[in-house]
């Protein structure tokens, strides 16, 4: 579950029990405010531009029970406006393809569906879907506690989970910026438990043909 949880959180890109805390860096300095409404107009606008999106992923998992991290890459599209593929192709092939309502989850050969609205968590990971695509999911304050930052290369935005649906399996989420293009070039992911999920975003296509035929599972 906590997979979809993360699929979801990615649609940022356009941006997620006991606080874990990311500690801030000594090139990080608190936003103030007039820069916090520059960031949220900047995010805003990129989502609205935002029609597809292509981009290779490395993704590096840290766990309290494992010495030493996981790292797998793939592949990322999105397609506006709830059309998703997020596919694992090393060291092992898993995809997730969310599509209007539907998540499809193929793991080996076996594909396993379910609806969105099926239960709270899916209705969770719809609402965040739609606060990413819109770029309202940084001004959701009744969901997340957010803090901005200026970091230099990037803008940080840390958004701490106050949704009771999320919380137990997401502590915190922050999302690095472009400055120029404020698009998505880091999403890293703490979990109450003390794991850690960091991905970064390279070869970043926007606004390139995406064909329906990539949110579709065989």
């Amino acid at each position: 579950m906590l997979k979809l949880l993360n699929i979801a959180l990615l649609t940022a890109i356009f941006a997620f029990p006991v606080f874990f805390p990311v500690p801030v860096f000594s090139q990080e300095k608190p936003a103030d405010r007039a820069t916090i409404e520059i960031i949220k107009a900047g995010i805003r606008e990129t989502a609205q531009k935002t029609k597809t999106l292509a981009s290779d992923f490395t993704q590096e998992k840290e766990m309290s029970m494992i010495r030493e991290k996981i790292i797998s890459k793939g592949k990322f599209y999105f397609k506006k406006e709830r059309m998703l593929r997020w596919e694992y192709l090393q060291p092992f092939n898993y995809l997730i393809i969310i599509r209007d309502e539907q998540i499809s989850i193929k793991d080996d050969n076996k594909v396993t569906r379910f609806n969105m609205m099926s239960n709270k968590v899916f209705q969770e990971i719809n609402r965040i879907i739609l606060g990413s695509i819109r770029g309202t999911l940084v001004s959701d304050e009744k969901n997340f506690k957010t803090t901005f930052y200026d970091g230099g290369t990037a803008w940080i935005v840390k958004l701490q989970t106050l949704s009771p649906g999320i919380k137990a399996s997401l502590s915190e989420i922050t999302i690095y910026f472009d400055r120029k293009d404020y698009s998505v070039n880091r999403l890293e992911m703490a979990e109450p438990g003390g794991d850690f999920t960091r991905i970064t975003f390279s070869e970043k296509k926007v606004n390139q043909p995406v064909a329906d035929e990539k949110f579709l599972v065989h």
